[in-house]
Protein backbone atom coordinates (compact mmCIF):
# COMPACT_ATOMS: atom_id res chain seq x y z
CA UNK A 1 0.00 0.00 0.00
CA UNK A 2 1.34 3.43 -1.04
CA UNK A 3 2.17 5.98 1.66
CA UNK A 4 0.18 9.19 2.02
CA UNK A 5 1.59 12.01 0.69
CA UNK A 6 0.34 15.39 1.46
CA UNK A 7 -0.44 18.60 -0.57
CA UNK A 8 1.22 20.91 1.52
CA UNK A 9 4.76 20.52 4.18
CA UNK A 10 6.83 22.56 6.07
CA UNK A 11 10.23 24.24 4.31
CA UNK A 12 12.80 26.44 5.69
CA UNK A 13 12.87 28.94 2.25
CA UNK A 14 15.50 31.42 1.50
CA UNK A 15 13.42 34.40 -0.37
CA UNK A 16 16.32 36.82 -1.61
CA UNK A 17 20.30 36.80 -1.40
CA UNK A 18 21.55 36.99 2.18
CA UNK A 19 18.40 35.38 3.87
CA UNK A 20 16.89 35.13 6.63
CA UNK A 21 15.04 31.67 6.34
CA UNK A 22 11.68 31.62 6.12
CA UNK A 23 9.25 28.74 7.69
CA UNK A 24 6.22 28.07 5.48
CA UNK A 25 4.13 25.73 3.91
CA UNK A 26 4.95 25.09 0.08
CA UNK A 27 3.87 22.09 -2.14
CA UNK A 28 5.13 18.59 -1.72
CA UNK A 29 7.19 18.33 -5.11
CA UNK A 30 6.64 15.16 -7.47
CA UNK A 31 9.40 12.81 -8.83
CA UNK A 32 9.96 13.39 -12.42
CA UNK A 33 10.81 9.90 -14.30
CA UNK A 34 14.23 8.91 -13.05
CA UNK A 35 13.41 10.65 -9.71
CA UNK A 36 12.48 9.25 -5.87
CA UNK A 37 10.60 11.55 -3.50
CA UNK A 38 11.72 10.86 -0.01
CA UNK A 39 10.36 11.60 3.36
CA UNK A 40 13.05 13.67 5.22
CA UNK A 41 13.50 12.71 8.95
CA UNK A 42 16.46 14.42 9.80
CA UNK A 43 18.93 16.86 7.56
CA UNK A 44 22.27 17.81 8.71
CA UNK A 45 23.45 21.94 8.73
CA UNK A 46 26.69 22.28 6.51
CA UNK A 47 28.38 25.22 6.29
CA UNK A 48 27.93 25.07 2.66
CA UNK A 49 24.05 26.03 3.42
CA UNK A 50 25.31 29.03 4.87
CA UNK A 51 27.12 30.06 1.77
CA UNK A 52 24.28 29.37 -0.66
CA UNK A 53 21.99 31.89 1.33
CA UNK A 54 24.61 34.69 1.17
CA UNK A 55 25.31 33.90 -2.22
CA UNK A 56 28.91 33.46 -1.57
CA UNK A 57 30.32 31.80 -4.27
CA UNK A 58 30.73 32.40 -7.90
CA UNK A 59 27.88 29.84 -8.92
CA UNK A 60 24.59 30.65 -9.83
CA UNK A 61 22.24 30.08 -6.91
CA UNK A 62 18.25 29.20 -7.24
CA UNK A 63 15.78 32.05 -5.67
CA UNK A 64 13.61 31.43 -3.93
CA UNK A 65 15.63 28.01 -2.31
CA UNK A 66 14.95 25.40 0.31
CA UNK A 67 18.09 24.47 1.35
CA UNK A 68 20.19 21.44 2.67
CA UNK A 69 21.95 18.55 1.37
CA UNK A 70 22.10 16.39 4.39
CA UNK A 71 18.92 14.43 4.33
CA UNK A 72 17.87 10.84 5.65
CA UNK A 73 14.29 9.32 5.09
CA UNK A 74 12.10 7.18 3.44
CA UNK A 75 11.24 6.34 -0.13
CA UNK A 76 7.97 7.66 -0.70
CA UNK A 77 7.22 7.83 -4.69
CA UNK A 78 9.28 6.84 -7.57
CA UNK A 79 9.37 8.15 -11.07
CA UNK A 80 8.34 5.11 -14.04
CA UNK A 81 12.25 5.11 -15.08
CA UNK A 82 13.85 5.18 -11.58
CA UNK A 83 15.60 1.57 -10.64
CA UNK A 84 17.53 0.63 -8.14
CA UNK A 85 15.39 2.27 -5.39
CA UNK A 86 12.35 0.87 -4.26
CA UNK A 87 9.46 2.75 -2.01
CA UNK A 88 10.14 2.09 1.74
CA UNK A 89 14.17 2.36 1.56
CA UNK A 90 15.86 3.86 3.83
CA UNK A 91 18.17 6.48 1.56
CA UNK A 92 19.89 9.95 1.77
CA UNK A 93 20.28 13.03 -0.57
CA UNK A 94 23.43 14.50 -0.96
CA UNK A 95 25.13 17.71 -2.43
CA UNK A 96 25.20 16.06 -5.50
CA UNK A 97 21.66 15.83 -6.69
CA UNK A 98 22.19 14.56 -9.82
CA UNK A 99 24.36 14.18 -12.80
CA UNK A 100 24.33 13.72 -16.74
CA UNK A 101 25.99 9.96 -16.56
CA UNK A 102 27.45 10.50 -19.60
CA UNK A 103 30.06 12.99 -19.77
CA UNK A 104 33.76 11.75 -19.48
CA UNK A 105 34.05 12.79 -15.92
CA UNK A 106 30.65 10.47 -14.77
CA UNK A 107 31.69 7.86 -17.07
CA UNK A 108 35.04 7.84 -15.11
CA UNK A 109 33.24 7.45 -11.63
CA UNK A 110 34.36 11.65 -11.62
CA UNK A 111 30.84 12.22 -11.29
CA UNK A 112 30.84 15.33 -9.24
CA UNK A 113 33.32 17.15 -11.47
CA UNK A 114 30.22 16.46 -14.07
CA UNK A 115 29.81 20.34 -16.12
CA UNK A 116 26.40 19.90 -15.39
CA UNK A 117 24.91 19.07 -12.19
CA UNK A 118 22.04 19.17 -9.73
CA UNK A 119 23.29 20.57 -6.60
CA UNK A 120 21.24 20.10 -3.88
CA UNK A 121 20.38 22.98 -1.74
CA UNK A 122 22.12 25.18 -4.33
CA UNK A 123 20.68 24.66 -7.70
CA UNK A 124 17.47 22.50 -7.00
CA UNK A 125 15.54 22.53 -3.60
CA UNK A 126 17.23 20.68 -0.62
CA UNK A 127 16.89 18.72 1.83
CA UNK A 128 15.12 21.30 4.47
CA UNK A 129 11.69 20.30 3.67
CA UNK A 130 8.99 17.45 5.11
CA UNK A 131 9.85 15.60 1.60
CA UNK A 132 12.70 16.28 -1.17
CA UNK A 133 13.31 15.20 -4.78
CA UNK A 134 16.45 13.17 -5.49
CA UNK A 135 17.59 11.57 -8.59
CA UNK A 136 17.21 7.60 -7.94
CA UNK A 137 20.85 6.67 -9.92
CA UNK A 138 22.53 9.04 -6.85
CA UNK A 139 20.88 9.06 -3.73
CA UNK A 140 22.61 6.68 -1.33
CA UNK A 141 20.01 3.83 0.04
CA UNK A 142 21.10 3.38 4.21
CA UNK A 143 20.86 0.43 5.96
CA UNK A 144 17.12 -0.14 7.54
CA UNK A 145 19.15 -0.96 10.83
CA UNK A 146 20.96 2.75 11.36
CA UNK A 147 19.41 5.76 12.71
CA UNK A 148 18.52 8.54 10.06
CA UNK A 149 19.76 11.54 12.51
CA UNK A 150 23.00 10.33 12.99
CA UNK A 151 23.76 8.98 9.67
CA UNK A 152 22.38 12.13 7.71
CA UNK A 153 25.77 14.00 8.64
CA UNK A 154 27.35 11.27 6.86
CA UNK A 155 25.86 12.14 3.94
CA UNK A 156 27.83 15.74 3.21
CA UNK A 157 30.34 15.78 6.54
CA UNK A 158 31.20 12.01 6.50
CA UNK A 159 31.30 11.39 2.86
CA UNK A 160 33.75 15.30 1.63
CA UNK A 161 36.46 14.21 4.45
CA UNK A 162 36.31 10.93 3.78
CA UNK A 163 36.68 11.68 0.08
CA UNK A 164 39.57 14.19 1.09
CA UNK A 165 41.93 11.83 3.46
CA UNK A 166 41.43 9.00 0.59
CA UNK A 167 42.64 12.56 -2.02
CA UNK A 168 45.97 12.60 0.97
CA UNK A 169 47.41 9.23 0.08
CA UNK A 170 48.18 9.32 3.77
CA UNK A 171 48.95 5.93 4.95
CA UNK A 172 48.39 3.83 8.45
CA UNK A 173 50.59 5.31 10.76
CA UNK A 174 51.31 8.69 9.06
CA UNK A 175 50.16 11.73 10.80
CA UNK A 176 47.63 14.37 9.67
CA UNK A 177 46.80 17.91 10.81
CA UNK A 178 43.46 18.63 10.55
CA UNK A 179 42.74 22.57 10.47
CA UNK A 180 38.77 22.96 11.61
CA UNK A 181 39.27 19.64 13.49
CA UNK A 182 36.54 20.42 16.23
CA UNK A 183 34.14 21.59 13.59
CA UNK A 184 31.11 19.34 12.26
CA UNK A 185 33.70 18.66 8.77
CA UNK A 186 36.55 18.37 11.15
CA UNK A 187 34.84 15.72 13.74
CA UNK A 188 33.83 13.46 10.64
CA UNK A 189 37.66 14.12 9.85
CA UNK A 190 39.31 12.66 13.12
CA UNK A 191 37.03 9.55 13.26
CA UNK A 192 37.16 8.49 9.57
CA UNK A 193 41.32 9.12 10.20
CA UNK A 194 41.50 7.43 13.18
CA UNK A 195 39.50 4.63 11.41
CA UNK A 196 41.69 4.64 8.37
CA UNK A 197 45.29 3.94 10.56
CA UNK A 198 46.00 7.42 10.66
CA UNK A 199 47.72 9.73 13.61
CA UNK A 200 45.96 12.95 14.06
CA UNK A 201 46.86 16.33 15.12
CA UNK A 202 43.62 18.52 15.82
CA UNK A 203 44.11 22.41 14.95
CA UNK A 204 40.79 24.64 16.19
CA UNK A 205 40.35 27.11 18.35
CA UNK A 206 38.84 26.84 22.07
CA UNK A 207 38.13 25.01 25.32
CA UNK A 208 34.66 23.29 24.15
CA UNK A 209 36.79 22.12 20.43
CA UNK A 210 39.33 20.94 22.95
CA UNK A 211 37.08 19.09 24.40
CA UNK A 212 35.62 17.49 21.54
CA UNK A 213 39.18 16.83 19.71
CA UNK A 214 40.23 14.58 22.98
CA UNK A 215 37.09 12.67 23.09
CA UNK A 216 37.87 11.67 19.57
CA UNK A 217 41.03 10.73 19.94
CA UNK A 218 42.93 13.54 18.55
CA UNK A 219 46.91 12.80 19.81
CA UNK A 220 47.57 16.69 20.15
CA UNK A 221 45.66 19.85 20.33
CA UNK A 222 46.78 22.99 19.06
CA UNK A 223 44.65 25.75 19.64
CA UNK A 224 45.14 29.06 17.50
CA UNK A 225 43.95 31.25 19.75
CA UNK A 226 46.83 30.59 21.88
CA UNK A 227 49.93 29.08 19.93
CA UNK A 228 52.93 31.91 20.08
CA UNK A 229 54.40 29.30 17.15
CA UNK A 230 51.45 27.47 15.04
CA UNK A 231 54.37 26.26 12.78
CA UNK A 232 56.94 25.23 15.73
CA UNK A 233 53.93 23.67 17.91
CA UNK A 234 52.55 21.28 14.99
CA UNK A 235 55.71 19.88 13.97
CA UNK A 236 56.55 19.21 17.05
CA UNK A 237 53.08 17.36 17.62
CA UNK A 238 54.46 14.87 15.14
CA UNK A 239 56.50 11.75 16.43
CA UNK A 240 59.64 13.07 14.59
CA UNK A 241 59.35 16.57 14.93
CA UNK A 242 59.39 16.80 10.63
CA UNK A 243 55.60 18.04 10.73
CA UNK A 244 52.28 16.60 8.96
CA UNK A 245 52.59 13.92 6.23
CA UNK A 246 49.20 15.45 5.31
CA UNK A 247 47.13 18.53 5.70
CA UNK A 248 43.29 18.77 5.73
CA UNK A 249 42.42 22.28 5.43
CA UNK A 250 38.76 22.66 6.53
CA UNK A 251 38.66 26.23 7.68
CA UNK A 252 36.23 29.31 7.20
CA UNK A 253 38.86 31.63 7.01
CA UNK A 254 42.10 32.08 4.65
CA UNK A 255 44.82 32.22 6.93
CA UNK A 256 45.53 28.37 7.67
CA UNK A 257 45.65 28.03 4.08
CA UNK A 258 49.05 30.21 3.52
CA UNK A 259 50.58 28.41 6.46
CA UNK A 260 50.02 24.77 5.91
CA UNK A 261 52.51 24.47 3.59
CA UNK A 262 55.30 25.39 6.52
CA UNK A 263 54.24 22.32 8.71
CA UNK A 264 54.00 19.91 6.25
CA UNK A 265 56.78 17.81 5.99
CA UNK A 266 58.92 16.75 2.91
CA UNK A 267 56.78 15.27 0.34
CA UNK A 268 53.89 16.14 2.52
CA UNK A 269 50.23 16.64 0.77
CA UNK A 270 48.09 19.64 1.53
CA UNK A 271 44.01 18.84 0.70
CA UNK A 272 42.23 22.21 0.42
CA UNK A 273 38.39 21.44 1.15
CA UNK A 274 37.04 24.36 3.35
CA UNK A 275 35.81 27.47 0.47
CA UNK A 276 36.01 30.58 2.84
CA UNK A 277 34.59 33.17 0.74
CA UNK A 278 37.02 35.16 -1.82
CA UNK A 279 39.82 33.42 -0.45
CA UNK A 280 42.87 32.36 -2.40
CA UNK A 281 45.50 29.64 -1.39
CA UNK A 282 48.89 30.68 -1.84
CA UNK A 283 52.27 29.21 -0.54
CA UNK A 284 56.07 30.18 -1.03
CA UNK A 285 57.16 28.70 -4.28
CA UNK A 286 60.43 28.08 -2.59
CA UNK A 287 59.80 25.56 -0.01
CA UNK A 288 56.83 24.18 -2.15
CA UNK A 289 59.74 23.26 -4.42
CA UNK A 290 62.91 21.97 -2.46
CA UNK A 291 60.08 20.45 -0.06
CA UNK A 292 58.06 18.51 -2.61
CA UNK A 293 54.69 19.45 -1.55
CA UNK A 294 51.57 18.61 -3.39
CA UNK A 295 48.63 20.90 -3.58
CA UNK A 296 45.40 19.88 -4.44
CA UNK A 297 41.39 20.27 -3.65
CA UNK A 298 39.40 17.79 -3.12
CA UNK A 299 35.45 17.80 -3.82
CA UNK A 300 32.54 15.43 -2.96
CA UNK A 301 32.88 12.29 -3.15
CA UNK A 302 31.37 9.85 -5.63
CA UNK A 303 28.89 7.03 -5.65
CA UNK A 304 31.22 4.45 -4.43
CA UNK A 305 32.96 6.96 -1.78
CA UNK A 306 29.21 7.73 -0.31
CA UNK A 307 28.77 4.15 -0.01
CA UNK A 308 31.92 3.40 1.69
CA UNK A 309 31.31 6.23 3.93
CA UNK A 310 28.43 4.58 5.18
CA UNK A 311 29.48 1.36 5.75
CA UNK A 312 32.41 2.91 8.04
CA UNK A 313 29.28 4.37 10.11
CA UNK A 314 27.23 1.00 9.90
CA UNK A 315 30.42 -0.70 11.48
CA UNK A 316 30.47 1.36 14.10
CA UNK A 317 33.80 3.52 13.28
CA UNK A 318 32.10 6.95 13.20
CA UNK A 319 30.64 8.58 16.39
CA UNK A 320 30.78 11.64 15.31
CA UNK A 321 28.71 14.18 17.59
CA UNK A 322 25.08 16.20 16.53
CA UNK A 323 22.89 17.97 18.61
CA UNK A 324 19.06 17.99 17.35
CA UNK A 325 16.43 20.30 16.75
CA UNK A 326 13.34 21.22 15.28
CA UNK A 327 13.46 22.35 11.50
CA UNK A 328 12.04 25.97 12.54
CA UNK A 329 15.28 26.22 14.57
CA UNK A 330 17.44 26.69 11.25
CA UNK A 331 18.02 30.50 11.74
CA UNK A 332 19.54 30.35 15.13
CA UNK A 333 21.95 27.18 13.89
CA UNK A 334 22.53 29.46 10.83
CA UNK A 335 23.51 32.27 13.72
CA UNK A 336 25.91 29.94 15.90
CA UNK A 337 27.32 28.51 12.40
CA UNK A 338 28.10 32.46 11.76
CA UNK A 339 29.84 33.23 15.05
CA UNK A 340 32.23 30.28 14.77
CA UNK A 341 30.14 28.83 17.69
CA UNK A 342 29.53 24.77 16.73
CA UNK A 343 31.21 22.43 17.93
CA UNK A 344 30.47 19.33 16.25
CA UNK A 345 27.45 19.39 13.62
CA UNK A 346 23.02 20.27 14.30
CA UNK A 347 21.05 17.98 12.75
CA UNK A 348 17.31 19.44 11.94
CA UNK A 349 14.27 17.12 13.05
CA UNK A 350 11.26 17.06 10.42
CA UNK A 351 7.71 18.05 11.85
CA UNK A 352 5.83 14.99 11.87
Amino acid sequence: MAPQIPEKQWAQVVEKKGGPPIYKEIPVPKPGPDEVLLKIKYSGVCHTDLHAMKGDWPLPVKMPLVGGHEGAGIVVAKGELASGVEIGDHAGIKWLNGSCLACEYCKTADEPLCATPQLSGYTVDGTFQQYAIGKAAHVTILPKDLPLDGIAPILCAGLTVYKGLKESNARPGQTIAIVGAGGGLGAMAQQYAKAMGLRVVAIDGGDEKRDVCEKLGSEAYIDFTKSKDLVSDVKAATPDGLGAHAVILLAVAEKPFQQAVEYARPRGTIVAIGMPANAFVKAPVFETVVKMITIKGSYVGNRQDAAEAVDFYARGLIKAPFKTVPLEELPRVFELMDQGKIAGRYVLKMPE
